[in-house]
């Protein structure tokens, strides 16, 4: 069944294309919802509150863009309603100032997705919240100074923090995940593991 007929069918009333249509998104909006809400409780109650909204809206989709994108933006705006609800994203603000070293290609390779989010997920609600919004859903700033009533340059200051927080974590995270009795001491010296 494809997207327009489950559309159709979800139109007219049917639980089994309401069902069919949960099922083919649930897992994929939950890995949405997740990003934005550390806790998998929350993550679910925005998911089943999300889809709630989608079924009463579909008659409102205008079949122009991806059903997808449409389903992904119905969510993103449900987890951040729950994200002002659960997280103040205003005191996330890190005053600390640090020199970011440049991560080297070989760090990234040595996480995987999981670690990766993982270390997402560790960011404060702000940093989290505009890192997500930006590189991951796509937002322009001024986009993400409306949706959180922020102004532009709060979430270009949020991004540039949460950027050089993953930078940091992600260049720890790869030094414990390699082996060091195999590095030579100028490669420890350089990495800061001597």
């Amino acid at each position: 069944m494809t997207d327009a007929d489950l559309i159709a069918a979800c139109c007219q009333g049917s639980s089994r294309a309401q069902k069919l249509l949960y099922e083919r998104f649930a897992g994929m909006m939950l890995g949405v919802c997740l990003r934005y809400l550390r806790r998998r409780e929350d993550a679910e109650e925005a998911l089943l509150s999300g889809f709630a909204k989608t079924f009463r809206a579909l008659s409102q989709y205008r079949h122009e863009g991806s059903f997808e994108g449409w389903i992904r933006r119905i969510m993103v705006n449900e987890a951040l309603g729950m994200l002002r609800r659960k997280e103040p994203l205003h005191l996330a603000i890190d005053d600390l100032t640090y020199d970011v070293p440049a991560t080297a290609a070989e760090a990234e390779s040595q996480l995987n997705a999981a670690d990766m989010l993982a270390l997402l997920a560790e960011l404060p609600a702000g940093y989290r919240t505009v890192f997500n919004l930006y590189a991951l859903e796509g937002y322009s700033h001024p986009e993400i100074g409306e949706l959180l009533g922020i102004s532009e340059g709060t979430s270009k200051s949020q991004l540039s923090k949460a950027r050089a927080m993953l930078q940091r974590r992600l260049v720890a995270a790869s030094q414990t995940a390699t082996p060091s009795s195999n590095a030579s001491p100028k490669e420890l010296y350089a990495t800061g593991r001597y």
